[in-house]
């Protein structure tokens, strides 16, 4: 994988002093059409080994462009607010808007490498990491985000030699540390990684590009011209005719049976039953959220169904049971122009809950699959392959302990009718009417068939589904209770054996 990286490549001086000029006006050309158009984001990652000039290449382009309009993240050892969370958070928050141009230092690829070189990280798990990078990697790309991956690599002699310039050279020496000299010590480990993980994790969409780090000269154009080529091939672009959907259709039901209309949706519970039951789950919810191993957890909590099936006043009893310090309640609407600038699931992550903390979503990510699908907002492409995204994003979740409750709130066509005409008659439920609502059940099929496909799809071990029969209130807001008591009762169990586990 190496090989060309490591023969001698020089450019002179007087080469590149002809070439920078010409190729720094291209780049801020480039750049600023970019800026223009704002049709898809620019994000590149930079690696290699140390000494092969990546901050002095880093630096140079910040020179030729506009820094202004370029976000340079570097990425160390994850900080407490990190570590509580899904270890992709921290990259996803940092992502940059359609327009612009993102530079990860030590990106999702660097922690990796470094657990596995030291020997903390076993096969399996060293495997499922890389599959993690590979589908995240395929997801930015299929949101049209142009994803660059420079290696810079020196050969071990090569390094030898660099590191001992630089530490000779006062001006210098602060950037060769006893790390920089125990790293280099492993070379030979870290090859024996670093080759197959390029090998892998390089697709067709986003392949690694070696870059010879030896000659300054050298690498400077090699990674200009290469950034220059590859935005120019994209701004230059002919918007592609909308073609056919080509994607394998969904197999509907022959005999009109599905999740939805199995349920019995009139289950029975009185007013007092329901006061009796509130306030038994109530206390049981509350007295989770002070557990000592709550804060071990997190809990997000998503609530999607038919307008009108109670969706506000469920969340109302849930945050009833809980200290508002420990909860937030994220409504989701239609996209910002933010949001739109950012890959679909960005405005997800960011709300991710810290330790302790309970992120209760109304309306979610399902939305794609749901009113984006049935209302054409996205293409069937998009929404199709949002089912995959969306089990990703979950199991990240709930393998960082983040308990993952999913709720669909499910009511009969003629149960919201009734709702609809009581909101225009009450004053102070009126504005949870519009004229959007009443088109909406035009579409009562296609939303219905939209949600049995969501459930079969994205219904999983790690984040299962819970079907409420909501046309009594009472009934679904208790289900609702116990649902999520349950799920928080579970992983507080599973905390305390994986506990017993370790210390063994």
């Amino acid at each position: 994988m190496f090989e060309s990286a490591e023969l001698n490549h020089d450019i002179s001086k007087a080469v590149y002093r002809r070439e920078e000029p010409r190729l720094r006006q291209a780049l801020l050309d480039a750049q600023n059409e970019l800026l223009q158009n704002g049709r898809f984001a620019t994000l590149i990652l930079i690696a290699g080994v140390e000494g092969a000039g990546k901050g002095e290449v880093v630096n140079l382009l910040n020179e030729w462009m506009d820094p202004r309009q370029i976000q340079v993240r570097a990425f160390y050892v994850p900080s407490d607010e990190e570590s509580e969370r899904p270890p992709m958070w921290r990259f996803w928050r940092e992502l940059p808007p359609k327009g612009k141009i993102g530079i990860f230092f030590g990106a999702w690829h660097t922690q990796p490498i470094m657990d596995r070189v030291m020997g903390h990280l076993k096969t399996a798990e060293y495997d499922r990491r890389i599959s993690e990078i590979q589908r995240l990697e395929q997801m930015l790309c299929d949101e049209s985000v142009l994803l660059l991956k420079f290696w810079f690599h020196l050969s071990k002699k090569q390094q030898k030699k660099r590191l001992k310039q630089l530490e000779k050279d006062p001006n210098t020496s602060w950037r060769v540390t006893k790390f920089e000299w125990k790293l280099f010590d492993r070379y030979d480990d870290f090859t024996a990684v670093c080759d197959p993980f390029i090998r892998r994790t390089s697709s067709a969409e986003a392949p690694w590009i070696p870059v010879p780090g030896a000659d300054p000269q050298y690498r400077s154009l090699a990674v200009g011209r290469t950034l220059l080529a590859a935005l120019r091939e994209r701004l230059d672009e002919k918007p592609a005719r909308q073609s056919p959907e080509k994607t394998p259709p969904l197999l509907p039901a022959l005999d009109r049976l599905n999740v939805i209309r199995a349920l019995d949706l009139d289950q029975p519970m009185g007013k007092d039953e329901f006061r009796k039951e509130f306030e038994k789950w109530q206390g049981r919810l509350h007295m989770l959220s002070l557990h000592p191993r709550f804060n071990e957890i997190s809990v997000v909590a998503v609530f999607e169904g038919n307008d009108a099936a109670g969706k506000g006043g469920a969340i109302r009893r849930v945050t009833r049971s809980l200290d508002a310090r420990r909860y937030r309640t994220v409504s989701i609407a239609a996209p910002s122009e933010e949001e739109r600038a950012q890959p679909y699931l960005w405005r997800f992550w960011r709300h991710v809950p810290r330790r302790g903390t309970m992120a209760i979503f109304d309306r979610s990510w399902y939305g794609r699959v749901l009113v984006e699908r049935v209302e054409g907002f996205c293409s069937e492409s998009d929404w199709m392959r949002a089912y995959g995204e969306i089990n990703q994003f979950e199991q990240e979740l709930a393998r960082h302990d983040i308990v993952v409750v999913k709720c669909w709130l499910a009511i009969s066509k003629e149960e919201q009718f009734r709702r609809f005409k009581e909101r225009e008659k009450v004053s102070y439920k009126r504005f949870k009417i519009t004229e959007e609502d009443w088109r909406n059940r035009k579409k009562w099929n296609a939303y219905e068939q939209a949600v049995c496909d969501m459930v079969d799809r994205t219904s999983t071990s790690f984040a299962p589904w819970t079907l409420v029969e909501a046309n009594n209130k009472y009934y679904a807001r208790i289900k609702v209770l116990k649902t999520l008591c349950t799920a928080v009762e579970d992983a507080l169990k599973r905390v305390k054996k994986e506990k017993k586990t370790k210390k063994k």
